[in-house]
């Protein structure tokens, strides 16, 4: 039978070992974890021997590659996260940020399908307004986010606009219309039923469940017939080249990568919303200087960036054409 064991006094506990306990449990693999701290596996292991040690709880089991928290661990998480959050946070406050001398690295996280769209325009933005800064993007784990982000662990995420904790705080960065990609053999008028019979590609990281385009027909009472799905829109850009599958995305990242392909880029002929992107933000990093600038600097490298996007050819206006793209030389 086991009994309760006493928690250690907290100045017998060696408080480096916490930021061990929050990177194994937020990588859920040592060798990820080791990489991040700059340590190597061995010390890994051994700073969790001795936080198991004073904890009194074996905090992490083998599962496949990787390990998986107990119980204990997982009711430990969040307090250790939210301290270190606060420590980082009350470090970050004693100081100005200066971006001519600064070499800070700024963690963004954005949908991986995105990041061709959005990453450019803002590691070119910082660059030029903070040459020593670093930008290192990932990819969204929304569950994991607010966890994350009062680590200190990502400064800024960007993601379609939904919902979120009452611990992040928001604020629209770009509303991009829907059009629809076809391919050169593509012929004739694209009208609104022609769309809904046709046979379709859907780009989406999730292994389960809709499609943000998807998402965005349902809520006006249509669906469409998704045949093949993928992760990535040049991937897509690539297959409806080839075919005569219809694929609907975002119109500034579609003219920014189909005009290589000979794709033609088409206004959605269905009356749907705009795809919104949000920035958001713990709210308690709202007020430190380096993320105050950074968020400043990605809503403007966005704004910049689709200016420089409707400064090329418009979209395809017609829905007819000899196969040559109406948005041939866009860039970002």
């Amino acid at each position: 039978m086991n009994r309760q064991h006493e928690w250690p006094a907290a100045d017998r506990i060696d408080l480096n070992l916490f930021r061990v306990f929050e990177a194994v449990y937020r990588e859920r693999n040592l060798t990820r974890a080791a990489a991040i701290l700059h340590l190597s596996q061995s010390a890994i292991s051994h700073a969790l021997a001795r936080l198991r040690e004073q904890i009194g709880d074996p905090l992490f089991v083998r599962e496949g590659r990787g390990v998986a928290p107990t119980p204990e661990a997982r009711r430990l998480a969040p307090a250790i996260t939210e301290a270190l959050g606060l420590l980082q946070d009350s470090v970050g406050r004693l100081r100005e940020f200066d971006p001519d001398r600064d070499a800070r690295c700024f963690t963004l996280s954005m949908p991986e399908q995105l990041e061709p769209m959005l990453l450019p325009a803002i590691v070119a933005d910082l660059r030029a307004r903070a040459p020593l800064a670093r930008v290192r993007s990932g990819g969204v784990r929304w569950a994991e986010l607010k966890l994350e982000m009062a680590a200190g662990q990502i400064d800024l995420a960007i993601e379609i606009a939904r919902p979120a904790d009452a611990e992040l705080n928001q604020c629209q960065l770009l509303s991009e219309p829907l059009c629809v990609v076809v391919g050169p053999q593509f012929r004739g008028e694209l009208t609104a039923q022609r769309y809904l019979d046709a046979q379709h590609i859907a780009v989406t990281s999730r292994r389960r469940g809709i499609s943000v385009e998807d998402l965005a027909l349902e809520r006006v009472g249509l669906s469409r017939n998704v045949v093949h799905r993928c992760q990535h829109y040049l991937a897509a850009s690539l297959v409806a080249a080839q075919s005569d599958l219809l694929l609907t995305m975002v119109e500034r990242y579609a003219r920014l990568i189909n005009a290589p392909l000979g794709n033609r880029v088409l206004p959605m002929p269905l009356d749907l919303p705009p795809v919104s992107l949000n920035l958001y933000w713990h709210e308690r990093t709202g007020n430190e200087p380096g993320n105050r600038w950074l968020r400043e600097r990605v809503r403007q490298a966005c704004a910049r960036g689709g200016s420089a996007l409707v400064r090329s050819p418009d979209v395809d206006r017609t829905g007819a054409g000899d196969g040559e793209s109406a948005a041939r030389g866009a860039a970002d």
